[in-house]
């Protein structure tokens, strides 16, 4: 079994790979939502701030297994981030440490003193983290909203008293990339994701208009998919308050992502997370017809914004993810 680095422009090393990622969640994952080749295509290249490699495992021209390392050149210099996966006929037979240990000698090349990962809580890469000495960290849990139980009335009663609560807010509303007017504004808003329980690690992220417009901006072109962004304004001075963005993969419409939700500190208390969520599902009723399940993870530990989506119906599903960090060093000297 050789290790050979990611080749861009090579059809068979791309379908391989994405013959293992169809089977792992397959073996691991069957009702969750799966992953788009296009999408697969540009995580494997990289599409964010830093390097992003990717090794396969072959055996002859067959792929077994693969892993992406992304390393962030801006925050947390220290760490890659590492997703890991293996066919599962190839499982328990060493190719899996085999492919880390490759990983954590990259990583140490580079001065990162850390790996994280986020697999699933249970199952076979919860047990692999556990054998290859990785600290479990913060868990996170699934939900998903199956569209078509949302009861008559639901969404729109939600959004009528979000509304009264948020009085001196206006909601507006973009698809695709962020329009040049509203840079600033959610660059201003995702600083407040920083609140959001994390890593004790992890460091604090800077957004200004340029990073959304550089990093942000093209890989939701680079991804395909359909993005619906909501907003929350303040009247009296313009100031974004709120924002939430949820995306559908064209290859598998029946999907709906839902991404990031936050809410400024300064406009907390409104009701401004419901507001936004609870327009954009009034939204997608007509703009996405063919959604069937809508899916969201959230730190155990993030009890407002749980409260919302079980408000707007969604149901907890095991298992969930819980982060993973492997001290890169002490792997090695193994």
């Amino acid at each position: 079994m050789g290790i050979t680095q990611w080749d861009q422009d090579d059809q068979g090393m791309f379908d391989g790979c994405l013959a293992v990622d169809r089977a792992a969640w397959q073996a691991d994952d069957p009702d969750g939502p799966p992953r788009s080749a296009r999408m697969l295509r540009t995580l494997l290249t990289g599409m964010a701030v830093g390097d992003t490699e990717t090794w396969c495992a072959t055996d002859g021209t067959q792929v077994r297994g693969w892993y992406r390392l992304h390393l962030p050149s801006r925050e947390n210099l220290d760490t890659g981030i590492l997703e890991l996966v293996v066919d599962p006929g190839e499982r328990r037979l060493g190719l899996g440490t085999e492919l880390l240990r490759h990983a954590a000698s990259r990583a140490a090349e580079r001065d990162r003193s850390r790996l994280l990962g986020e697999p699933l809580q249970s199952g076979g890469a919860a047990e692999f983290a556990k054998a290859v000495g990785a600290r479990a960290g913060l868990p996170e849990a699934r939900r998903f909203l199956h569209v078509a139980a949302i009861p008559s009335g639901r969404i729109a009663g939600l959004r009528a008293s979000a509304t009264s609560a948020a009085t001196g807010y206006s909601v507006l509303c973009w698809t695709g990339v962020v329009p040049d007017g509203h840079l600033d504004g959610v660059a201003y808003v995702r600083e407040a994701m920083n609140d959001a329980p994390s890593e004790p690690e992890n460091e604090y992220v800077r957004w200004d208009a340029r990073r959304v417009r550089e990093q942000l901006n093209p890989r939701i072109e680079a991804f395909g998919y359909r993005l619906y962004t909501v907003a929350a304004v303040h009247d009296e001075t313009g100031q974004m308050a709120a924002l939430t963005h949820l995306s559908v993969d064209p290859e598998f419409p029946e999907w709906g992502f839902q991404q990031m939700t936050a809410v400024v500190r300064p406009h907390r208390g409104h009701r401004l997370g419901l507001l936004v969520k609870s327009a954009m599902l009034e939204w997608l009723a007509t703009a996405e017809p063919g959604l069937r399940t809508i899916f969201t993870g959230n730190a155990d530990t993030n009890q407002h914004m749980i409260a919302i989506n079980e408000q707007l119906g969604y149901e907890q599903v095991h298992p969930g993810w819980q982060a993973q960090t492997l001290d890169v060093a002490a792997f090695l000297s193994r």
